[in-house]
């Protein structure tokens, strides 16, 4: 009774949190003003230690839709974790981690920003090794491995940034961008950001990342761990404008929704599928950032976040009502046993289609439209629009598998919606995933998008997504997995289902040979060579001449007359 009065008043002390903000941030929008606060902790002489906060309409939304989704994730773990002990560990490691997010958001301040993204990779790896075996542990280490590589770079610009004297990089944005030599910066800015946002090279960890418990899987895909490395590149907008890592984070985006989307496409794992879903969110992220659109880029961050939860809760549902398989080809015909759950999982995955008036066509429409616009060449427009097609299909094969498809699975288990509690919490993620795109739009877009194409560019978009949602209706059926001599190929299926071997290089190639390397000089130098010329060496001659000396000693007493002689005779010799 005692945990689930601490669930409760988590839950409801975070909602009232979300609404409270996401009206200082209306406020705030609609005034057009941003609060900057310095609050002085130590003043010592000249040495003055305050603590900078920087409150804004976007900081404000992003909170909001933190502690929402927090909430939710919450009250939603009552019942789908309730057989677990260590409910008070789970609520703090949720706690900390909206305050490291938290730290993050508000912070104009490299130090604080690098505090919080180092809890969010911390509280992450204990997360993700929350279910203590050699698979959680073995994801963990290569999620903390890869964010580690982002707060190595963050501490190179924090170093960098002494060229100014400060580490309020907001007061600095504009001269940083016109001085070539502190372009620096926004290079380490983009690294740091595509290692926690898990773009390519740092793919691997994000689908890995589904070992964690799936209300985890929840807050870290949706609106927390992925989206820090987004929501610091929007912060530095105006410091990459002009510079050439723009163009190369353009070229990462589009490589990282090709291979998500077409992975996505060859995996059965529910939760993985997911996953990958939020690999190529975030890469359409980083490509409408990458063309200067910043507005339109945390526009659809704040969208994905409420749909890309709503999935995540809903294919736990379907996981725990399914005998705990992930595997979609074992579930089937959930129309008609959960008709709710499946309800609400298809309609977060039309949002994420970009179906009329869900919030996900809000923002995917009026980015595929722009990029028609933007300045981009044909191979990453290519790529674009490929990986929008990508998307429908993988949706539509993932809905055919779920609804409509034979269950495979134990031909006595009973499945129903679950409790009136996970009934509750996928019930304000729903709501929020219809109307949540119309309500950002009038709150952050004062004017509204007027985009002008030709027909057969306004047409593209429907174009691409029927052909995406036909060849992924056909991928659904087995015969063809069983016809196609393609999908015998087991190489071919391993390469684009494991995201062209990224697990495999990040683990075996960029991982294990520094470890090997310290293991060798470890064995070598440190307890080998180091030790034979160092303590154990002289430990071991101190060993000798102290069993010398006691042999003399018990020995008789021409011994040491002789030795006395003998040394005697040499002084006489040497000095005569």
């Amino acid at each position: 009774m005692i945990n689930l009065s601490i669930c409760l008043v988590a839950f409801i002390f975070l909602l009232i949190t979300s609404l409270f903000i996401i009206n200082m941030g209306v406020i705030l929008i609609m005034g057009e003003i941003a609060y900057f606060f310095e609050i002085e902790i130590i003043s010592l002489n000249s040495n003055i230690i305050v603590i900078t906060i920087l409150i804004d309409w976007m900081s404000c939304f992003f909170l909001s839709f933190v502690c929402l989704i927090s909430s939710l994730v919450i009250f939603y773990r009552i019942d789908y974790m309730s057989g677990d002990k260590s409910i008070n560990r789970f609520i703090l490691l949720v706690l900390i981690f909206v305050l490291s997010i938290v730290l993050l958001i508000i912070s104009p301040n490299l130090i604080r920003i690098l505090l919080g993204w180092d809890g969010l990779g911390l509280v992450s790896y204990l997360l993700v090794i929350y279910f203590q075996n050699v698979k959680s542990f073995n994801a963990g280490m290569l999620t903390a491995i890869s964010n580690r590589v982002g707060e190595v770079i963050l501490l190179l610009s924090i170093a960098w940034m002494l060229n100014y004297g400060s580490w309020n990089y907001i007061f600095y944005l504009e001269f940083i961008g016109a001085d070539n030599d502190m372009g620096l910066i926004g290079v380490f800015i983009v690294i740091a950001a595509i290692t926690k946002s898990a773009q390519i090279p740092f793919s691997a960890w994000l689908p890995a990342a589904i070992a964690a418990p799936t209300p985890v899987s929840a807050l870290v895909h949706s609106s927390t761990l992925v989206t820090a490395g987004v929501y610091l590149l929007i912060r530095f907008r105006e410091l990459l404008d002009g510079l050439f890592v723009i163009k190369v984070l353009l070229l990462i985006g589009g490589l990282t929704i090709f291979i998500a989307g077409l992975g996505a496409n060859f995996e059965f794992d529910l939760k993985k599928i997911i996953a990958l879903s939020t690999l190529r969110q975030l890469g359409l992220i980083i490509i409408i950032l990458s063309i200067k659109f910043a507005d339109l880029a945390f526009f659809h961050l704040l969208a994905h976040a409420l749909f890309k939860a709503l999935l995540f809760m809903c294919a736990g549902v379907i996981i725990h009502m399914a005998n705990n398989f992930q595997d979609i080809r074992y579930i089937g015909s959930l129309i008609y046993q959960i008709p709710l759950t499946v309800s609400f999982f298809n309609a977060a995955n039309l949002a994420l289609c970009g179906f009329p008036f869900l919030a996900g066509f809000y923002s995917k429409d009026i980015i595929l439209e722009v990029s028609s616009m933007g300045e981009i060449n044909l191979i990453i427009y290519f790529l674009y629009f490929f990986s929008t097609g990508l998307t429908v299909c993988y949706s539509l094969r993932l809905m055919y598998y779920t609804m409509y498809s034979n269950y495979h699975s134990w031909a006595n288990h009973s499945i129903f919606d679950g409790s009136i509690i996970i009934r509750i919490g996928m019930t304000g993620l729903f709501f929020m995933s219809v109307i949540g795109g119309s309500l950002l739009s009038w709150f952050i877009f004062s004017v509204p998008y007027v985009i002008v194409l030709p027909h057969i560019l306004k047409a593209i978009t429907l174009i691409v997504c029927g052909i995406g949602g036909i060849i992924g209706y056909y991928l659904s059926q087995w015969n063809l997995y069983l016809k196609s001599k393609i999908f015998n190929f087991f190489l071919v299926n391993r390469f684009v289902g494991s995201i062209w071997f990224l697990p495999f290089i990040a683990t075996s190639g960029v991982v294990w040979p520094p470890l090997l390397l310290g293991n060798n000089y470890l064995k070598s130098v440190d307890t080998g060579w180091l030790e034979i010329f160092g303590g154990q060496n002289l430990y071991r001659k101190l060993i000798q001449f102290s069993h010398y000396f006691s042999f003399l000693q018990v020995n008789s007493l021409k011994i040491f007359l002789m030795l006395f002689l003998l040394w005697v005779i040499i002084f006489l010799l040497i000095f005569n």
